[in-house]
């Protein structure tokens, strides 16, 4: 498996997009593959979904494939789309997307709305902060810091849970919470480590960010799909199962997060019991 750089080249695609990357306002853009099976994917975060022109790269990237060939759907016949955190539940509703492999947190909530299947991965809420930040060292240090998130994620609304005193800003996408943070006009951004860790480590940013390195929260990672649709939900569980136990799920972490010296948490590799 050709081993995932977070290169200059995928810098450059980032902040050529202004950083708010590939229309990241809004869903539903897509590319690559005839059509025949759409995926929803994040296009804006280096190391898990991240787009560069016609080229889709990234843990989520590979897992979609991975799962889509054992469903019986060659590589050609994969349309990603774009899943901002708002929208995902949308696009699964709708019929836009046959599955979403997006960074996506199993929660209650969601499974009013969708399916999950999985997890195949387990991560945890941490924050990035610029690499001379001293005084943030974990949710309890953010009274009064200005804080960024994106709108529709579980972080956003764990951090106004557990910080009522924090001045959360919410914006469309993470990348436009990084050129925030790297500005100086916000403090600090939250939301899931290996996103955290795959921005930390982009050319631009190396020695100017860094993750404070306490997670405070489990993040389970599942594939969205239609609500009640438990045969497919099996299928996709089934795969997940056989990505793990073959060593491919692990082949695929160590393409994707080792560049940004990322090693998975407690829980990994998962056990995927997740079908409702």
């Amino acid at each position: 498996m050709k081993v995932r750089r977070f290169s200059a080249a995928a810098a450059a695609a980032v902040v050529a997009l202004g950083l708010a990357a590939c229309g990241d306002s809004g869903g539903g853009e897509s590319g690559s593959g005839g059509g025949g099976f759409k995926v929803g994917i994040k296009f804006d975060q280096p190391g898990l979904g991240l787009k560069e022109g016609s080229d889709y790269t990234g843990l989520d990237v590979d897992v979609a494939k991975y799962v889509a060939k054992e469903l019986g759907h060659a590589e050609g016949d994969i349309q990603f789309v774009q899943a901002p955190s708002a929208q995902r539940e949308t696009l699964i509703e709708t019929g836009q997307v046959n599955m979403v492999v997006a960074t996506y947190s199993i929660t209650d909530a969601r499974k009013e709305k969708i399916s999950f299947a999985g997890p195949y991965f387990i991560a945890g809420q941490d924050l990035l902060v610029r690499s001379d930040e001293t005084a943030i060292t974990g949710p309890d240090t953010l009274e009064g810091k200005k804080l960024c998130s994106v709108t529709g994620s579980t972080s956003a609304q764990k951090v106004k849970e557990k910080v009522p005193g924090v001045n959360l800003q919410e914006f469309a996408t993470y990348s436009e919470c990084v050129a925030a943070l790297a500005s100086g006009a916000i403090d600090a951004l939250t939301t899931d480590d290996t996103i955290l860790a795959g921005y930390a480590a982009q050319d631009q940013y190396k020695g100017k960010l860094k993750v404070v390195g306490q997670p405070f929260s489990e993040e389970r990672y599942g594939v969205g799909l239609k609500k009640g649709d438990t045969a497919q939900c099996q299928k996709i569980t089934d795969a997940i199962n056989k990505m793990v136990t073959s060593g491919e799920w692990q082949k695929i972490v160590d393409a994707n997060l080792g560049p940004a010296g990322y090693k998975p948490g407690a829980g990994n590799p998962p056990t995927p019991d997740a079908c409702a």
